[in-house]
């Protein structure tokens, strides 16, 4: 997942306990706070008599507050939260299907087949190689993720932990296919082995890689992008033998106390407009016709990445989340 941060509000989050009134949505995020900040400037603009108040969560975090309070839902609507998560079966329980034009619009992979969830943007797995600190071990520069299970590379990686991170899950989960597949969850033990220091976060691994505390960070694209743009000596690497990817999933919550403008804000949040702003924080953006900025491409992100993205049965990983983390934990100790 991304960076868990303290619970922060866009706006004054107020009255969680009362129903919301006509014009005010009561959403939960777990986008990062600057990006919010920015969507929700666009949004203003789109829907002025919309007042929407964000409440921020780690995509963890978030789950446990919806479970939490599944009795009473106080949020009308979910945005951008890690589909792994947000698909946890107790979670879609508490969400209502949701169409709109800008939604139907989005490409079939990106949306339930129940209408129940949608995602406008998404996230890939990538190495982040400090090509300094690489140089100074004499590593050469990993090209795929089985480069990575290499003994060359012992105590040279740092991974996110997939108890506490939705990119350290993301990882786990894509390469071995939720666990069915038995050659990548052998993978992702022998990596394990070459793993110098495990993380809270999915962007730590890629700030540890930039200053030269490892050559390595397993983490995700725009982390790596971001320390490329801020001056790093650092390589973003797409493995070559398998893409991990997770989606930022949206829905609408069953006995929302706003449903008309928890639709129009909705359908905003996958439309061009707003995939416009996306591009800006985003790999993945899934409204057809988005690109990748020219300095994201002279990155290393490619120019068609929606058609790299491999099938994955996000309902599956999300039910065997738990399982599957434990067996990892127990393979690796």
């Amino acid at each position: 997942m991304r960076p868990v941060h303290a619970i922060a509000s866009v706006t004054a989050l107020l009255a969680l306990c009362t129903a919301a009134h006509a014009g005010t949505l009561t959403v939960y995020s777990a986008l990062e706070s600057d990006e919010i900040a920015t969507y929700l400037a666009g949004a203003k603009q789109a829907l002025p008599d919309v007042d929407v108040h964000v409440l921020r969560l780690s995509s963890g975090d978030l789950a446990a507050r919806l479970l939490a309070e599944s009795a009473e839902p106080r949020n009308d609507v979910v945005w951008g939260m890690a589909a792994t998560d947000l698909l946890d079966p107790r979670i879609a329980a508490l969400l209502q299907p949701v169409h709109t034009t800008a939604i139907d619009a989005l490409p079939a992979r990106f949306r339930g087949n129940d209408g129940r969830w949608f995602a406008p943007t998404g996230y890939m797995a990538a190495l982040c190689v400090n090509r300094e600190a690489l140089a100074e071990h004499g590593l050469p520069m990993p090209r795929t993720w089985r480069d990575l299970a290499s003994p060359k590379y012992r105590g040279q990686l740092a991974m996110p932990d997939p108890a506490s991170s939705g990119t350290g899950y993301m990882v786990l989960s894509s390469l071995s296919d939720a666990g069915r597949d038995a050659k990548g969850m052998q993978l992702m033990t022998d990596i394990a082995a070459n793993i110098g220091q495990v993380t809270l976060s999915g962007s730590a691994p890629c700030k540890l890689a930039r200053i030269g505390e490892f050559p390595i960070g397993i983490s995700f694209a725009f982390s790596a992008m971001q320390s490329i743009h801020q001056g790093y000596p650092v390589t973003m690497v797409l493995p070559a033998d398998g893409t991990g990817y997770e989606l930022e999933g949206s829905a609408l919550m069953k006995g929302a106390a706003n449903v008309g403008d928890a639709k129009r804000f909705l359908d905003w949040t996958a439309s061009p407009a707003a995939a416009a702003l996306y591009r800006g924080y985003k790999e993945i953006v899934a409204a057809p016709g988005s690109t990748p900025t020219d300095e994201q491409r002279r990155a290393g992100l490619p120019a068609n990445v929606v058609d790299h993205l491999p099938a994955r049965d996000f309902e599956a990983a999300a039910r065997e989340r738990a399982a599957l983390i434990a067996r990892f934990k127990h393979l690796t100790r």
